[in-house]
């Protein structure tokens, strides 16, 4: 999907009221399935706790008994933007970083640093800060599973755009056009671009997921969202892209 498809598909969703309606705003179609949507999500997160809770428990344990620090790794990323859209937008923010900063949780996979935690970096194959145990751990994505408390929190979606660390997030906006358009939902565990790409380690993968993340974006609804769920188990199991 090219940008200007995007924008286009973006124009044809807005529906403004009339000037001076008296009538009372209705529920669009789009705002029932973006509920739906959420509800979905909120569902499958709150299965998935409390299927994967004992599997959370022995992960953790093994990760304290192997290295040293903390089994949770909890980094800033960027959220949705949502002041998108909106005339004169929001003004809380006294700097513009993208979206709503939030705290994401991941078990740790790299051996704890101070130089780690203050780097805003990716990571790489054979990367040597990744343990064995995270490499085991990254090859299943099964350093992901905390995030879905983020989901439970109304911080991300089970599907949705990668999100980003702040500090690339502003390298790659000025980069890649329509980057920050990712932020106009909520950012995601897995998405239409986790499916089809591998980790990022370059911008030249970024600008590939990016060209996906606009394409499910314009297409997003529960229907996509659950095809997108289904799609992500054989990507695990089979350990596609990860690393």
């Amino acid at each position: 999907m090219t940008s200007i498809e995007f924008e286009a598909t973006l124009q044809s969703r807005a529906r403004p009221l009339p000037p001076h309606s008296q009538e009372r705003p209705r529920v669009s179609a789009e705002g029932m399935d973006s509920a739906a949507r959420r509800a979905l999500n909120l569902a499958v997160a709150a299965a998935g706790v409390v299927a994967t809770a004992p599997l959370m428990l022995v992960i953790a344990f093994v990760i304290k008994i192997t290295s040293r620090g903390p089994a949770i790794y909890t980094q800033p990323r960027v959220g949705i933007d949502r002041r998108a859209g909106r005339n004169g937008g929001n003004h809380r923010r006294t700097r513009d970083v993208g979206g709503r900063p939030f705290t994401i949780y991941k078990f740790r996979t790299m051996r704890a640093s101070p130089v780690a935690a203050e780097a805003q970096v990716w990571a790489s194959p054979d990367d040597p800060r990744v343990t064995a145990v995270g490499r085991f751990l990254r090859k299943y994505r099964l350093d992901e599973l905390p995030q879905l408390f983020n989901v439970l929190r109304g911080d991300m979606n089970v599907v949705g755009p990668r999100p980003e660390q702040p500090r690339i997030f502003e390298k790659l906006r000025t980069e890649i056009d329509h980057y920050q358009h990712r932020q106009r939902v909520l950012p995601g565990i897995t998405g239409w671009a986790q499916i089809n790409h591998h980790y990022d380690s370059s911008v030249d993968d970024v600008k590939r997921k990016v060209a996906f993340d606009l394409e499910y974006i314009a297409r997003c609804s529960a229907a996509e969202d659950c095809r997108i769920m289904l799609r992500t188990f054989p990507v695990i199991a089979l350990k596609k892209g990860a690393w």
